[in-house]
């Protein structure tokens, strides 16, 4: 990585090494949430976005002497952070969804598995977005959350995925993009136009706010229908051309027909499951536990995230590691008998 960028020196006069960096720390901390959004959308995993934020501090409080105010403090921060990320970014693969990979899979297909480290992650709404962004913020901000969008930024190289994201999400301009890269205007602006359109080969949708009454009433129905394991009830709920996949596993299907299928056979154990509602993603989510647990408990199964549009749930996602997902997403790992 280059030297960590440097605002114009202003030291903070009057206050020990210690009380400098305490108080530099405490700022920071107020950008914390920010901040591990923007590294989330860069490297598409809650852990190595926390990382990449812990990395920033430690960074930033090296040079603790060259902090200048807060509203230069957050700009600087992304400019470390940013760069961070570019540096991770550099010593793996993009991350990437069942459905990028290969075809559909029979449902009788093997149930193969990749690591962990090769899925996008889901990430908790709650540790991503800040309490006091603005309502059009927050609309910005949740789409570029989504599953689909995070899929989608993993195939740019890293300097354009920083740069669309800087422009796009962060709402820098293209000068302030070309210092915190060492880059040029041109450049910069290029870099952009080049990501704007392989981002415009992907399934994307408009940036949309919050669940509207039909959409949370349609949420309802598919909690209500799961729990009652009525595949009609489901399937009415589904959009034609509806995914369904469940990291790690490589297996996803596509269509009502071959969900339900599913559902009514290898899947059958799932009969039975409760829901506890929560957000991931800028989506509606739910930690899904199965019955069959000790003494009538109810066992950890699935973080799941829907993704609906135009009325119906064109996405489920089942992300399987639960041991990892439910402690960071505040979620319990049994519920009691009934």
């Amino acid at each position: 990585m280059a030297d960590v960028p440097s605002p114009p020196k202003t030291p903070l006069t009057g206050l020990t090494e210690q009380q400098q960096a305490q108080s530099i720390l405490r700022e920071m901390e107020e950008h914390r949430t920010a901040l591990t959004g923007h590294c989330y959308r860069m490297l598409g995993s809650v852990s190595e976005a926390e990382d990449a934020v812990q990395e920033t501090f430690i960074r930033a409080l090296k040079h603790q002497d060259q902090f200048e105010g807060r509203s230069s403090l957050r700009t600087w921060l992304y400019r470390i952070g940013t760069r961070v990320c570019i540096d991770l970014l550099g010593e793996r693969n993009r991350r990437a969804r069942p459905m990028e990979l290969h075809p559909p899979f029979e449902l009788d297909a093997p149930l193969g598995e990749k690591p962990a480290a090769e899925w996008v992650e889901p990430v908790p709404d709650a540790l991503v977005l800040p309490s006091n962004a603005t309502p059009a913020e927050l609309v910005m901000m949740r789409q570029s959350i989504r599953l689909a969008f995070v899929a989608a930024l993993q195939h740019l190289p890293p300097r354009q995925r920083a740069v669309l994201i800087l422009t796009e999400v962060v709402e820098w301009s293209a000068v302030e993009v070309a210092a915190a890269l060492d880059m040029t205007v041109a450049a910069v602006n290029s870099a952009l136009q080049r990501a704007r359109a392989t981002l415009a080969t992907r399934d994307l949708s408009a940036p949309r706010g919050p669940l509207t009454e039909d959409e949370t009433s349609l949420v309802q129905k598919y909690v209500d229908a799961f729990e009652r394991y009525d595949m009609d009830a489901l399937s009415a709920l589904l959009h034609h051309d509806v995914t369904m996949s469940m990291p790690p596993l490589e297996l996803w299907l596509r269509g009502p027909e071959k969900v339900c299928a599913w559902m009514l056979g290898r899947g059958a154990g799932c009969k039975g499951s409760r829901h506890i509602a929560t957000l991931a993603c800028g989506a509606p989510a739910f930690a899904q536990y199965k019955p069959g647990g000790p003494n009538g408990t109810y066992t950890p199964w699935s973080l799941t995230v829907l993704e609906i549009e135009d009325g119906r749930i064109v996405a489920l996602n089942y992300f399987l590691d639960v041991m990892t997902l439910f402690p960071r997403f505040g979620l319990p790992l049994e519920l009691p008998a009934l």
